[in-house]
């Protein structure tokens, strides 16, 4: 047993997608959220920035005693996880390999084409490509950067006609592809998903890596005997390193909490 909190981050509100799924998964497990919220978007910045400012978060994070950090961003995690990983001692995971690794273990078809949507940055990376073609066989990977998802959900424009025209602008090449799944690689993308439903149809498995994420973790705290007692009622903690934003608006909705402004401290990493 080990009562230590979990540590999350992500450079604005899609992490809390990630953060609603682990919640719903591991309700026993205390939670330590931060909100890079001064320097989003990632999705636009360089490789070397966006070591930098990951850095930044996780060191935040480990000063909080934190058991494991989990990078509930796609950007952070195709640029920045391998670096952290030799940086830190300490368990820390990202969204893509979780992932990856349910479909692998879940899949039926004998051959097999995903869609990717993800960040401009994290598009350019191929992490999502690398990983689905060095693990699956028989796979096809059509990728899809949609740069101005992420900015959207960060104003709540989630089911708006400007939302509605992007992600139909969005999903043309995974229409015309005939693909079976689509990965949400932004943990921003779960807020427009019924849109995307009402694109693609029901027959394509819409993925919210946030979900895979909460299993892996689930299992790992298991494996390694650090899962917090089952009769404890776990508590979050959020931290956000500029308030003037939106995020608390569409946080709030998102986790059905209209307290969580309370809960809200403003933090400097730099």
């Amino acid at each position: 047993m080990d009562r230590r909190p979990i540590g999350i981050f992500d450079s604005g509100v899609g992490g809390m997608t990630v953060l609603a799924e682990i919640k719903r998964h591991l309700p026993n497990e205390d939670l330590i959220y931060l909100g890079d919220t001064k320097n989003f978007p990632y999705g636009d910045k360089s490789r070397e920035t966006i070591i930098k400012l990951a850095t930044k978060c996780a060191g935040f994070l480990i000063s909080q005693d934190v058991k494991a950090i989990v990078i509930a961003c796609g950007t952070a995690t195709s640029q920045a996880l391998d670096e952290l990983k030799k940086i830190y001692r300490i368990p820390i995971e990202g969204i893509i390999s979780p992932t990856v690794q349910d479909i692998k273990k879940n899949r039926k078809e004998e051959k097999i084409k995903i869609g990717v949507i993800a960040t401009e940055g994290t598009i350019k990376s191929n992490k999502w490509e690398e990983e689905l073609n060095n693990e699956i066989e028989n796979v096809e990977v059509i990728s899809k950067s949609c740069p101005l998802l992420a900015p959207m959900a960060e104003q709540g424009w989630t089911s708006n006609n400007v939302a509605k025209e992007a992600i139909r602008e969005y999903m043309k090449p995974f229409i015309n592809k005939k693909i079976d799944k689509i990965i949400l690689g932004c943990t921003h993308y779960p807020l427009f998903k019924e849109l995307i439903r009402q694109e693609l149809g029901n027959e394509v498995d819409i993925i919210n890596t946030g979900e895979k994420v909460a299993n892996y973790l689930q299992k790992y705290l298991l494996s390694a005997g650090i899962e917090n007692a089952k009769e404890h009622i776990g508590e979050s903690i959020y931290y956000l390193t500029d308030t003037e934003c939106n995020f608390i608006q569409v946080a709030e909705r998102l986790l059905q909490d209209e307290t969580l402004k309370s809960k809200i401290e403003k933090i400097n990493i730099e």
